[in-house]
């Protein structure tokens, strides 16, 4: 209560020394500002204050009386001086407005004066405390005059107003709101506001995308009378279309009076970029039915309609039409057609008008070059690069984007390092687009290193940045690294967009890291990702790669869109599981939903029928695939059928049909069929595969193991001392195996030996007492895994030594007695860890889930889901 009464005390203090003399306070500016402030002293007084006097209102209030009569603490012959020279300026005004500046319409503040004398610079307010009573009746007079009359004011309010110049240039300036604010003004008084000003204004709202702020200036428009002018018009259904309301653009279109060329092409344009390429396509059919000839803004708007929905027809008709017209010189058109050509498919007939064109910008190079790159023609791209530099046309960001994305899809490293020296030289090095396409163009062509020091340079990064970054890291099989670099954006606070989720399931996908997986799934739901078709379906195989089939299928289910390749990924899983009867099931459904299978889809179906034994249905399903439905086999299906052949133990028949094929096998091929052969033990054809593979892949490691392994199994010491000799002179290294396992959260990988894990000690351990517990259990090592000619001691340890045993061995010290145990190898299990873990999952009471490089294998009670058929 002291403070309060203290303070109390201290404002009646400070009132009384302002009604003493005034004069020493400035009055507040704005409403944040106390209302008055003493000049020196820097006290503050509000007269709304709770610990204001009783007594100090009615001072106010005689106070304003005052100021009506004359200025509190100024003497009135003072005021009386100041109110006459007012009245001589209105005066001065009234008699000729021309000769004043009117900034009604651009005042930001009340201090700014509404006239201003254009060459004196004296000042005048129509709010003014010191005006004559006569102005204000006198302002309204003018305003009535300009209203009747259609002269008076409004020839003198547009000396400030100008043509709508002002109004476009605040919308251009992005002051959106004070350029509506200053038409507005000008409704309300009743003068006409220039149509440049509307058309500045919708076009303002068109670049922001302000739909309601739009409607807002077409009410303006509908209230002045203009909504029948042909431009106010075609500007109107122009701003709708940018805002994204096709809807509202037809409204306006349609109740148009009149129509010319521009307001036909704005909207044909409307639903050409809105995704309606048949309906802008109709549009200017029907333009041209109407007599309207089409000028070379409409043919580029319908060519760039025809390039979405590929309309190749429609888009040569119109080519045909361009040359009528005389168009065929225009460079702009001639873009145009290079790009619906390219998107057509037809990079020939791009090149042609590419050729025929009488000269070339920055853009046509960018637009040919563009064209060979979407058609996977990267080669091409680098040479019409060169081409292009060498006719002294200097590339844009665009074109050096493009052609990054050549050599990361061809893995043209070198030539990619030399587009970064150009970009340097160019100054694009700092633009952002630019360096999330090096970054990815250093990743895909396997160079990490280069692609973080380029990421990490960066001033500026986006979402694409980010993606382009973890994608990266996940290509190169770096999942760990990928899902740690998502932490560092989401700290960075940049927001995740469907390609991000993207990208970081297939890093989950690449480790089995299943429950990070989860982690984001549940993400994916809060951003609201979960409706969209491609992040559902690489949930979809996240799940499916990381073993958990039955979740997979859950996001399949659930899908409320789902295409080919949501259909292939779950079929796919299905295989990898060995799931080959509900593979085949799922296919029938798929085509009975009115979904056509494409040529990945019959590699899953085909693979799934190897890894199950169904040899019949693998056979029946290859002729209908090239009969029925037209999918013109790849070396890829030709691979599955070789493999559904070798399993089943048709050794000699997978070779004849490998021989009958119609295009020449790959290494692919061949090492399907060797790798059959070595599970079955067929030393001749093993020794035909492995001649075939090493004569395309000499340095193929795989090979010289697989063969060295028939022959071990078959007792022929000899040849295999012989293969290890040839593998050591050729300079070949063996493949090390690496496994993964996830545990609470944290990825662990193994390599084969590995002894550098901080538990690597308990992790031996482990594996020393289950391999006691093995030989109790009749399990013996089968040593012809094992490539180097030792001894059989050296060889056990070495089979002890393999990835996965250490990843199983680290699961079981690491989780609860009794949860599965789930793994990832990068190469197809050894069949002694193989025979050990179906033993392991006996032994140690545990289920569990290995993917190696083929598929997924369930072991459980000494079992393999296999079916020892892997």
């Amino acid at each position: 209560m002291d403070g309060l009464s203290g303070q109390a005390g201290r404002i009646e203090c400070l009132w009384q020394q302002f009604f003493s003399d005034p004069s020493h306070c400035a009055e507040k500016r704005n409403s944040r500002f106390p209302e008055y402030k003493h000049k020196t002293a820097k006290r503050v007084l509000w007269i709304q204050n709770r610990f204001n006097p009783p007594w100090v209102h009615a001072r106010l209030a005689a106070m304003v009386k005052c100021q009506e009569e004359g200025e509190a603490g100024v003497s009135t012959p003072e005021i009386s001086g100041r109110v006459v020279r007012m009245e001589q300026l209105w005066h001065e005004f009234f008699s000729d407005p021309s000769q004043w500046w009117d900034n009604r319409f651009i005042k930001k503040s009340p201090k700014y004066p509404d006239f201003e004398h254009k060459s004196t610079h004296e000042c005048l307010w129509i709010k003014g405390r010191l005006n004559p009573p006569w102005v204000k009746a006198k302002m309204a007079t003018m305003a009535l005059g300009h209203v009747q009359s259609g002269g008076g004011l409004r020839s003198r309010v547009p000396d400030s107003f100008g043509n709508g110049d002002n109004v476009s240039k605040l919308c251009q300036e992005g002051r959106l709101k004070e350029a509506m604010h200053m038409v507005e003004l000008m409704v309300q008084q009743n003068v006409q506001a220039p149509i440049n000003a509307y058309v500045g204004l919708l076009k303002g709202c068109a670049r922001r995308k302000a739909l309601a702020e739009g409607k807002q200036v077409h009410a303006l428009i509908v209230k002045s009378g203009l909504d029948s002018d042909i431009f106010i018009g075609s500007t109107l259904v122009y701003m709708y279309a940018k805002c994204g309301s096709v809807l509202d653009a037809r409204k306006v279109f349609n109740t148009m009076p009149a129509h010319n060329v521009f307001s036909w092409t704005a909207i044909i344009s409307a639903y050409a970029e809105h995704g309606q390429g048949e309906e802008a396509i109709h549009l200017f059919q029907q333009m041209q039915q109407t007599g309207i000839a089409p000028d070379k803004v409409a043919f580029a708007v319908v060519l760039r309609a025809c390039a979405r929905i590929a309309a190749l027809d429609q888009g040569k008709q119109l080519h045909s039409d361009v040359i009528k017209r005389g168009f065929e010189s225009d460079v702009i058109l001639g873009n145009t057609l290079i790009d619906m050509y390219a998107k057509c498919g037809r990079v020939l007939d791009a090149r042609k008008v590419f050729n025929t064109m009488p000269e070339h910008n920055v853009f046509s190079w960018t637009a040919i070059i563009s064209a060979y790159a979407d058609n996977r023609q990267g080669e091409e791209v680098i040479n019409l690069f060169q081409k292009m530099q060498q006719t002294g046309i200097a590339p844009d960001k665009v074109a050096f984007v493009v052609v990054l994305k050549a050599c990361a899809s061809i893995a043209a490293l070198e030539k990619g390092k030399q587009l970064h020296f150009h970009i340097i030289e160019s100054g694009y090095e700092s633009d952002v687009i630019v360096g999330s396409a090096l970054v990815d163009m250093y990743a895909k062509c396997g160079c990490i290193e280069d692609a973080c020091e380029v990421f990490n340079k960066m001033k500026e990064r986006d979402v694409v940045s980010w993606n382009a970054m973890i994608a990266g890291y996940t290509q190169q099989g770096l999942g760990k690294e990928a899902l740690a670099l998502y932490k560092q954006m989401k700290q960075e606070d940049v927001q995740p967009n469907n390609v991000t989720y993207v990208v970081l399931l297939n890093a989950c996908a690449c480790i089995a890291a299943l429950e990070q997986g989860k982690q984001l799934h549940s993400s994916i739901i809060q951003s609201g990702f979960e409706l969209d078709v491609i992040v559902g379906t690489a949930l979809v195989d996240m799940y499916a790669k990381c073993g958990s089939i039955e979740h997979a299928y859950q996001v399949f289910d659930s899908m409320n869109e789902r295409n080919v390749v949501s259909w292939t990924a779950m079929i796919a899983g299905y295989a990898q599981q060995g799931h080959g009867k509900e593979a085949l099931t799922l296919l029938k459904q798929m085509q009975r939903e009115g979904m056509k299978p494409n040529e990945v889809t019959y590699v899953s179906v085909l693979s799934a029928c190897s890894h199950s034994g169904l040899v019949d249905e693998g056979r029946h399903l290859f002729g209908i695939m090239c009969k029925d439905h037209d999918v013109t086999p790849t070396l890829d299906h030709y691979s599955c059928m070789v493999d559904l052949m070798g399993r089943a133990g048709c050794l000699v028949e997978a070779e004849d049909f490998i021989k009958i094929m119609p295009i020449q096998p790959n290494a692919v091929v061949w090492m399907t069929l060797l790798g059959a052969a070595r599970n079955h033990g067929h030393v001749e054809i093993g020794r035909r595969a492995f001649n075939c593979v090493v004569k395309l892949e000499p340095e193929n490691a795989a090979a010289y193991v697989l063969l060295s392994n028939i022959y071990a199994a078959a007792g022929q010491k000899d040849e295999v001392a012989k293969i290890r000799k040839k593998m050591n002179d050729a300079g070949v290294k063996k493949v090390r195996g690496c496994s993964w396992i996830e545990v609470s959260n944290q990825v662990h990988a193994f390599i084969e030996g590995d002894a550098i894990h901080p538990q690597s000690k308990e992790i031996h351990a482990e594996l020393d007492r289950l391999a006691n517990l093995m030989k109790e259990a009749g399990c013996t090592a089968d040593l012809s895994w094992v490539l180097h000619d030792v001894e059989d001691e050296e060889k056990e340890n070495a089979l002890c030594e393999h990835s996965e045993k250490l990843a199983i061995a680290f699961g079981l010290i690491s989780t609860p007695p009794g949860t599965p145990i789930r793994i990832k190898k990068n190469l197809q299990l050894c069949g002694d860890c193989h025979n050990a873990t179906k033993i392991i999952s006996k032994i140690a009471k545990r289920e569990i889930i290995a993917r190696d490089a083929n598929r997924f294998h369930h072991f459980k009670d000494g079992f393999c889901s296999c079916g020892d058929y892997w």
